[in-house]
């Protein structure tokens, strides 16, 4: 009986995961890191970006990233989905920022594993903030592998 409750709840989980990625329609990759970098040192609360109605902030703990939220202007505090990946997604360089699908082969540390916060907007983009794991508190618990969406 144990094991068919567990097969249901693991289904359920699933689907929710799917409805997810299946509710956006573009994937926005943002570099955590170099938003966050100077503030980092210090312990607490800290604004990182605003788009729109929702705005990001993380939460500070000895030099780690303790909590990354998304507050919505009206709606508060918005669900944040915690991905997993090998490949670096965004690197910034100076003012500009590179998808690294464009960078050379060299620029990328294949030895790292970068931890990605989500959430998707009113319009469908799934907007995806991506720092070092080890600059997270809590690495990867709760994260999922990330794949992207399809062309």
């Amino acid at each position: 009986m144990n094991r068919v409750l567990a097969a249901i709840v693991c289904s359920v989980l699933a689907m929710g995961n799917v409805a997810f990625a299946a509710a956006a329609k573009k994937q926005n990759h943002h570099d955590g890191h170099r938003l966050v970098a100077a503030k980092l040192k210090t312990d607490g609360h800290h604004d990182i970006d605003k788009k729109g109605h929702y705005a990001a902030s993380v939460d500070s703990k000895g030099g780690k990233i303790a909590k990354f939220h998304v507050v919505h202007d009206t709606k508060g505090e918005i669900p944040v989905k915690k991905y997993k990946s090998n490949k670096k997604m965004a690197q910034a360089t100076g003012s500009r920022l590179i998808y690294t699908s464009f960078a050379l082969a060299q620029d990328t540390d294949m030895g790292t594993v970068y931890i990605g916060y989500s959430y998707v907007d009113d319009d469908g983009n799934e907007e995806i903030y991506w720092f070092p794991e080890e600059e997270i508190l809590d690495g990867d618990t709760g994260a999922v592998e990330y794949v992207p969406l399809s062309s």
